[in-house]
């Protein structure tokens, strides 16, 4: 093994030296935007690259040029960076891999991490450039690799590894899931972390917090929860931030690095529809938070949505622009939410570039229920999404059978904007949890001041029920619930029988291959086309797990071998570093504690997510929107929009923008994933489609662009499958294999 790692070493120094020549990743240089060495590009999450290469006359030209296959029947939404002449990606059964950019040779391939952050992962290098790591969390940890060797880093922490479960005024050993789905960001020597801890009753709090990249030492945590003598604590109950849970970063920070501040767009409180034991508006649930980046104290913050009862969460990355408003250049940051509004700041102040309006909606008729009376909506800067299902805007694709069936639930139901949950009635609220702006849905020109949102009108559709205890054995009521929630989420991919078929595997027995966290953690994350389900309440999850044969008391799963092939290739190491097991664990808190003042009952509510495509087409769209004038500038649906064009289907999934990305050219193109496998290059000043090709699999994760001695490369993890209801391109004469996709220019 000593040989193998000293030749996989002499192997990257050897690229390194040989294509490396144009050093460009030291912390000064970043912001120039002529690297990919970061998840949105850089630091400012901006998707915005600097080169010339490939232009507007030339881009119908592109061609793959290689590609690199997972070589398994997982789902990887990963997103690959660049450093120099290296590519990381993952893929072969959970490993991370090294590639050359140029050609897509293998480097070295670290095996075994299952559970790391998969969407991918941060990069840090010291100035002279000797120290290079990637930075990752894995499984609740926080750990490390040498980027040229892939060994894991092990003098970092305690034993090569940061415990995230520390810290968070909870039982370490009582929380199940930490680490979000995004690796963080870098700054100078810190890595800053979100989290997503859970958003049922009683989850940790999703505290921020930034390590040392190289000691692992924990530098500062920003409560997002405030606890006694802070600020924002009396928006709360007493003791508030004992209880609940949430209030996290599980998206895209920005971090703008010449003023030294990081832009937290941050999510919702627990529980997400009913806030009976969370009385006022909630700070900083739901808020854009300017924190100093190098201490983690507050600059400024605004909430877009008070006391949140729709899961309404920050999730999209804020923005930085330059623009010219009435004569004036104004720094500012921007953010789209998931209720389809455009909020935008002054980057040193906070004060609203555009006025902001505090408009009043309807009360709450839930018990011990107080909605905020009123809600904060753009006066100026048109919205980017639907905010109501009627009669007429139903989708016009269904059956004439289908249509009456929602006429009647139409009928007893109540749609629009901020609309309460209740117990009484159904909520069809557009957006819901998964519409509007999300993770990888926006990028900007910052200099000329011109944002791109990627939106889809998505709707989820809400009612309340009373929370009762957990039976030890399986009832009849939790069967039949099981069933339907199986048939509305589940079937079109797994079958009827749960055989598996379309898009999805098998999940006969599948609950004995997944201790209950990790089955838990699947559900709330999601995986491939699997959205998450993270507001199925915990009763049910539990029941779930039993049903597809798990055990409450299994710690740890294990993997079908059926699912894990032989890896072949330049191995250097396995699993990360060895974390020593959990011997006991205790319980996750299950109620409020003994002297907290709380609701009789908790309600929850399903997710609501099987009526995906409820509204007439579009579906998804991406949006310029010039910030100068506050404008509208160009609109152009992406993605398949053929879900139903039969009109004997009853169900069916929007264009979708969840899972996909953008890049943003300095030669004024806009490059976009969309359902269906579809990569569109369009003109950034008019959204002109130049260019469009379709995957022979469907696209994940983050695009990602990159130069090596002049030549301009774009990469495209298609690693998905197609949704049952689309042509399937995997089966089409010569495609490629799942994997990542590398386009460039003709020599």
């Amino acid at each position: 093994m000593k040989f193998q790692n000293t030749l996989s070493l002499l192997k990257s120094l050897i690229i390194v030296l040989i294509l490396g020549t144009n050093f460009n990743c030291t912390s000064d240089q970043q912001n120039d935007h002529t690297t990919w060495s970061h998840y949105g590009g850089s630091p400012d999450q901006s998707k915005y690259f600097n080169a010339s290469q490939i232009t507007k006359e030339n881009v119908n030209q592109l061609e793959v040029v290689w590609n690199y296959p997972v070589e398994d029947n997982s789902f990887y939404s990963f997103s690959p960076i660049i450093v120099d002449t290296i590519m990381y990606v993952y893929g072969k059964n959970n490993s991370l891999i090294a590639l050359n950019a140029v050609t897509g040779k293998e480097l070295w391939i670290h095996t075994d991490l299952r559970g790391l952050s998969r969407r991918g992962i941060n990069y840090w290098e010291s100035r002279d450039k000797s120290d290079r790591r990637l930075v990752f969390t894995l499984n609740n940890s926080l750990q490390e690799i040498d980027a040229l060797t892939g060994q894991s880093i092990t003098d970092f922490g305690t034993g090569g590894y940061v415990d995230l479960r520390i810290g968070l005024d909870r039982d370490p050993t009582s929380i199940r899931r930490m680490q979000s789905m995004m690796p963080g960001v870098i700054f100078g020597d810190l890595v800053i972390l979100g989290s997503a801890p859970g958003e049922t009753f009683f989850s940790p709090p999703g505290y921020v917090r930034a390590y040392n990249v190289v000691t692992g030492k924990l530098e500062w945590t920003f409560h997002t929860i405030p606890q006694p003598g802070e600020f924002g604590y009396d928006t709360w109950p007493k003791d508030a931030y004992k209880y609940v849970g949430a209030v996290n970063v599980w998206s895209e920070m920005t971090v703008d690095e010449k003023r030294g501040i990081v832009f937290l767009p941050i999510g919702s409180p627990t529980y997400d529809f009913y806030g009976a034991d969370r009385e006022g508006t909630g700070l900083f649930g739901n808020s854009l938070v300017a924190l100093d980046a190098k201490t983690g104290k507050r600059i400024w913050h605004y909430q877009t949505v008070h006391h949140d009862l729709w899961d309404y969460d920050l999730a999209s990355a804020p923005q930085l622009l330059t623009i010219n408003k009435d004569g004036k250049e104004i720094d500012v940051v921007a953010v789209a939410t998931k209720h389809g509004f455009v909020f935008v700041f002054d980057r040193d102040t906070g004060e609203p570039v555009f006025p902001i309006e505090e408009r009043p909606f309807p009360a709450s008729e839930m018990p011990g229920e107080k909605a905020w009376p009123t809600q904060p909506i753009p006066a100026v800067i048109p919205d980017f999404t639907r905010h109501e299902v009627t009669k007429e805007t139903l989708n016009p694709y269904f059956s004439e059978e289908l249509k009456q069936q929602w006429y009647a639930r139409l009928d007893t139901a109540k749609s629009g904007l901020y609309i309460p949950p209740s117990d009484k009635y159904e909520t069809v609220t557009m957006p819901g949890a998964l519409g509007g702006a999300s993770y990888g849905n926006t990028g900007t020109n910052p200099d000329k001041g011109i944002m791109y949102i990627m939106a889809q009108d998505y709707a989820s559709i809400y009612k309340l029920s009373k929370v009762v205890p957990v039976e030890p054995v399986l009832s009849d009521d939790e069967k039949n619930k099981i069933s339907t929630l199986y048939a509305g989420s589940c079937q079109t991919c797994h079958g009827e029988e749960m055989k598996g078929g379309g898009a999805g595997p098998s999940l006969i027995n599948v609950g004995a291959r997944y201790s209950y966290d990790e089955f838990k953690t699947l559900l709330s994350e999601g995986r491939g086309r699997m959205p998450a389900f993270v507001h199925i309440e915990e009763a049910t999850v539990l029941a779930m797990h039993r049903y597809l044969g798990g055990s409450p008391n299994r710690f740890r799963g294990m993997m079908n071998a059926s699912e894990a092939p032989e890896i072949t290739g330049p191995i250097v190491a396995s699993g990360g570093v060895n974390i020593p097991e959990d011997t006991t664990r205790a319980a996750p808190l299950e109620d409020y504690p003994e002297d907290v003042i709380h609701p009789e009952d908790r309600y929850t509510t399903a997710y609501g997510t099987e009526w995906q495509a409820l509204t007439a087409p579009p579906w998804a769209s991406i949006f310029a929107y010039d910030l100068n004038n506050g404008t509208i500038k160009w609109r152009q649906p992406i993605g398949l929009d053929s879900a139903f064009t039969n009109g004997d289907k009853t169900t069916g999934a929007p264009s979708g923008t969840i899972r996909k990305g953008m890049v943003i050219t300095s030669t004024d193109l806009v490059f976009a994933t969309g359902k269906g496998g579809i990569v569109y290059a369009f003109d950034a000043d008019n959204g002109k489609i130049l260019w469009e090709t379709t995957l022979d699999n469907e696209s994940t994760g983050q695009p990602g662009m990159y130069v090596v001695n002049g030549k301009q490369y774009l990469v495209i993890n298609a690693s998905n499958r197609f949704d049952p209801t689309s042509y399937d391109f995997s089966k089409r004469p010569g495609a490629l294999p799942k994997g990542y996709v590398v386009y460039s220019l003709p020599e």
